[in-house]
This record gives structure tokens, sequence and C-alpha cells, in this order.
């Protein structure tokens, strides 16, 4: 199946006074229709800003943006604004943003506001704005179209920009942290329902998320991200079961277990990522990797492992492990 959504060697530049800044290096990764591919790292690892540029949404409106990026057969990267608006919204890419305080409109009601991205009369519109808001699990929907987002709390302003997503129908999905101010049962019905449209539809799903328990049940594969590159791309089951670079590992190590022993130390990754103008010039990861070594002061090229598995570490595959 060709893919919906190809980019490759995705590059985002910002120039402000007069220092050059790339928080995105070379990102490449494709998405078949009715895929989920999950991007996962810290803040500031370039996954929102990867999102962000597909379509130039801000801030990457004002970066330079080179590579290659295509969907449905249309170049991204070559699009004027009116085109960009164009592709987003109904048949073509939406949006879910982490932070719905800041994206909803906070003087228009929820039902109108869902109801711009719906057809037919404004009766049928309130309608289908109730029954999406019934769907993402928001209490009272039949209330909530009525109100302002300044009456919802946070919980309920996250299941309304799903609904609004929902709502235009995509062919792809970008999903950036969706579950971030849900409890646990929602987060999982929320997701349930994105992978079910995804299944009914043909809906591509982009999942940004630094939580590895949503990327365990939801995604097909996991693409890793640290210091604006890929550094592992993979099967989720395989790449979570068997990581192969050291900051995989470390964040799958931070992972609270519910069989730990009583008392037990989480565990973490020394340091924070680096600042996207104080890249290091070798391995990015190499400051807190605890297995560096003498090659790591050299960039590390971005490899085929084998099993369909792609890591970007001078660190060879366990022994007995495939190799391209």
């Amino acid at each position: 199946m060709d893919p919906l959504l190809q980019v490759e060697n995705l590059y985002v530049r910002f120039r402000r006074n007069g220092v050059l800044t790339t928080p995105v290096r070379g990102v490449s990764f494709s998405l078949a229709p009715g895929e989920q591919l999950a991007l996962v790292g810290e803040s500031g690892c370039g996954k929102s800003m990867t999102c962000l540029a597909l379509t130039a949404l801000s801030p990457t409106d004002r970066a330079e943006r080179t590579g290659r990026a295509w969907f449905g057969g249309r170049d991204l990267l070559s699009q004027d604004a009116e085109g960009l608006r164009a592709m987003r919204g109904r048949d073509g890419i939406a949006y879910i943003f982490q932070d719905p305080a800041g994206a909803l409109n906070p003087v228009m009601r929820i039902g109108d506001q869902i109801g711009e991205c719906l057809t037919g009369t404004p009766p049928a519109r309130l309608a289908e704005a109730v029954r999406l808001l019934e769907r993402v699990g928001l209490p009272d929907p039949e209330r909530a179209v009525r109100a302002y987002p300044s009456a919802l709390s946070g919980g309920m302003q996250q299941r309304t920009m799903v609904a609004m997503a929902l709502a235009c129908r995509p062919r792809l999905l970008i999903a950036d942290e969706p579950t971030t101010a849900l409890d646990v049962t929602t987060q999982q019905q929320v997701l349930a329902l994105i992978a079910t449209l995804a299944r009914e539809n043909g809906m591509a799903v982009l999942l940004v998320t630094h939580n590895l328990g949503l990327v365990a049940g939801q995604s097909e594969r996991v693409a890793v991200m640290y210091a604006g590159q890929v550094v592992e791309m993979g099967p989720v089951a395989r790449v979570l079961r068997s990581p192969r670079h050291p900051y995989t590992a470390g964040l799958l190590a931070a992972v609270p277990r519910l069989d730990a022993p009583w008392g037990s130390v989480l565990a973490g990754i020394p340091g924070t990522v680096p600042s996207p103008d104080r890249w290091p010039s070798g391995c990015a990861f190499e400051p807190r990797c605890e297995q560096r070594r003498a090659a790591c002061a050299q960039p590390p090229p971005y490899q085929d492992i084998g099993d369909h598995r792609q890591v970007r570490c001078w660190l060879p595959p366990p022994a007995g492990d495939p190799v391209s």
C-alpha cells in the first residue's frame, strides 16, 4: 500500500537574533492509510515541531522548512498559505492540540465551534455536535454544546478538541498529547475511539506522546525522537521488548511498574535535552549516555538493523540480530 504521508529528511530552521537553531534535523518516516505511528520522546525533542511543520502552523510558518513531505500526492512544503488551509480539515489533515484552552475560541459556544467543521442545517450541525461529544465521553453533551470553553474543565476541553478533529473526517489525524488532561479511564476510551475510526475510515494517525504506556496499546510503529532526530524506529512490540538505542532503553526504564518492589526508586535519565542552538557535534545523546565510547564524538549513522527497524547509534545490535 502506498503511504498517505511520506516525510523525507525534514529540517526546520529558525534564525533569531543572528543565532541559527534547528529543532528538527533530518526526520524521515511514512504513514499508510489506517496506520498509527507514535512519535515519542521528552519535551524539547522536536516531536510537536515536526508535526506543525507539515502544514506550516505557528511557529513553523516563520521557519525555513526543507526536505520533502508528501500527503496524498501533494507536496506540503511547496504549498502557499491558501493551499495549506485547504489541506487542513475535512478529508485532509486534522489536529488535536495539547493545549485545548489556547486552541478553542473563548467567545464562541462549543456547538458553534464544532459546527464549523460540519455541513447541513444549523439544527443538524448542532445534533451532530451533541453526538460527537457523547462519543468522546463528555458528560451532559446537550448542555456542553451551548457552553463557552471557560465553563468546561481542562479534561472536557480536551475531549471537545477530539470531537472537533473527528468531525472533519480527516484522512490524517495528528494527535499531539491528546489525553494529557484526561483520567486513565477516559484516556483509554478516547484512544480506543480514535483507533476504531482509523480502522473504519482508513484514517492515518500520528500520535505524539511521552507516555510509552499509550504507545504499547494503540500504535503499530513507534519513532523515538531525541534532539530533533529520530534515533530509533520500528514495530512497537519489538522496540518496547528489545530497545536498541540507549535513549529508548532509558525511557522504558523510567516507566513505573506495578510489579516493582515497594519503596523502589524510579529510574531516570541523567541530565536534560540540550537546547536546539547547542546540539552536540557528535551523537546528541552522548553527554547523557552511560554506554558512550570514543566513536560517539562523531555523528552516528541512521542504519537499518533488520526486522523493519532503524537505529541512530554506534552501538552494534546484540549478537544474533539480523543486520542489513
